[in-house]
């Protein structure tokens, strides 16, 4: 008698991944659509034979959506969202292999791999002049003041020019790159009166101003190690008369009378002189006509 035994396969077996912990490193700027891990470094093995499903999860807050993969059969990883730096700079993902689909009522047997992401924060913006405010809250976008200075006419000045709101200074906001900055004046430098330090961006005079003319020089912050990376910011140095005397007031006391019941706003009163308004004048031996 012949007979033929056939032996069934039992699903004895759960999905093995040849990596179940692996790091990468993205940078910033990594374009949407690009792959992050490959599906060969990915996919799982069963001994049973059986088609792997996939399933990829996040366990950090707020970074959903960044990752993605290929298909329920496709492990490969890749970008799904333009990444920031700003917002999360790592993340740890959960890849699921069953051996049933996630639907199935049959018995499942699942291994799971660990991916921790970790951004590179890229070379994506332009210096920041400081002191800036951040707009709207945004960390990714700070404005500037524009500087402002005076010099004496016809008087040479041989230290670097005081300005407000402070002294030319840029960084550059990719912090972890930290380029170095180079200054340099692009316009509104007529006679080149003023030179600034291509290091520390202090601003100093070449020659003398006869005229009493104002200069809105434009400076240029340029990363060193990328030219395309620049931002621009005006200094308006105002020439006056050179001030050789403090200012003073005429009286070394005011005398003022008030009224109880007055509404806001009324005037102060000359003490001894109640239809007169208390005026505080000041003088300047260097501005007689002011």
């Amino acid at each position: 008698l012949e007979i033929l035994v056939t032996i069934l396969n039992e699903n004895d077996n759960s999905p093995v991944f040849a990596q179940p912990n692996l790091t990468r490193d993205v940078p910033e700027d990594t374009e949407v659509d690009t792959a992050i891990v490959a599906r060969g470094e990915l996919s799982a093995t069963d001994a049973d034979l059986d088609t792997i499903y996939y399933e990829l999860t996040t366990t950090v807050q707020d970074t959903d959506g960044y990752f993605a993969i290929r298909g329920v059969n496709n492990p490969e990883i890749y970008l799904q969202k333009a990444l920031d730096y700003d917002k999360f700079n790592s993340t740890m993902l959960l890849l699921y292999a069953r051996d049933r689909p996630v639907t199935s009522s049959d018995d499942t047997n699942t291994a799971t791999a660990t991916i921790t992401i970790v951004i590179k924060q890229s070379d994506t913006r332009a210096p920041w002049f400081l002191p800036c405010n951040y707009l709207r809250n945004d960390t990714s976008i700070c404005i500037g003041s524009p500087y402002a200075g005076r010099v004496n006419i016809s008087e040479m000045s041989t230290d670097p020019l005081l300005l407000e709101p402070g002294p030319i200074y840029a960084v550059d906001p990719d912090y972890t790159i930290s380029d170095r900055i180079v200054y340099s004046i692009v316009g509104g430098n007529t006679d080149e009166v003023f030179s600034v330090d291509a290091d520390t961006g202090n601003l100093t005079m070449n020659k003398i101003v006869t005229s009493p003319d104002s200069f809105l020089l434009q400076v240029m912050a340029t990363q060193a190690s990328n030219i395309r990376k620049y931002s621009v910011a005006t200094v308006e140095i105002k020439v006056i008369n050179k001030s050789d005397y403090p200012p003073y007031f005429e009286k070394g006391v005011y005398n003022g009378t008030v009224f109880v019941g007055l509404p806001w706003r009324s005037f102060v009163y000359q003490a001894g002189d109640p239809s007169t308004p208390l005026v505080i004048t000041a003088m300047d031996k260097d501005f007689p006509d002011v």
